[in-house]
């Protein structure tokens, strides 16, 4: 959380505020250590099934509803309580393919791994 505050937060801080931060910041420091490793196993999961779903192409596959339906619970363990909704996670998933750091992230992954959660998950809301 450190490393990230001092790399991210004063970007973070001015596009979404100071409480917002705070309340994430606090959520995930008050993590059990089996919450904490949940959240590992999610992320292990998401790359796991985009490394299989993305070649097939299709977000509405039941594994590309796998992704969403990963992703959406993995988001729910470290955003604020008050923060989810479907729109906030379609656009968090959106940004995912336009700011090149976490297109970067997603396609380190594998090849359209950015896109094709955004799909997905614009799909499991049915938008």
């Amino acid at each position: 959380m450190k490393a990230n505050e001092e790399k991210y937060g004063e970007e973070i801080r001015e596009k979404y505020g100071d409480d917002v931060i705070d309340s994430s910041n606090k959520k995930f420091g008050n993590l059990t250590q089996e919450q904490y490793e949940r959240i590992e196993k999610l992320n292990e999961e998401i790359s796991e099934a985009l490394v299989n779903a993305v070649p097939e192409g299709k977000p509405e596959s039941a594994e590309g509803q796998r992704v969403a339906e990963l992703h959406k619970e993995w988001l729910i363990m470290v955003w604020p309580d008050d923060l989810y909704s479907e729109e906030a996670h379609i656009g968090l998933a959106q940004m995912y393919t336009q700011d090149e750091r976490f297109k970067k992230y997603y396609e380190d992954i594998t090849e359209g791994a950015a896109d094709y959660l955004y799909e997905a998950i614009k799909v499991f809301y049915n938008k």
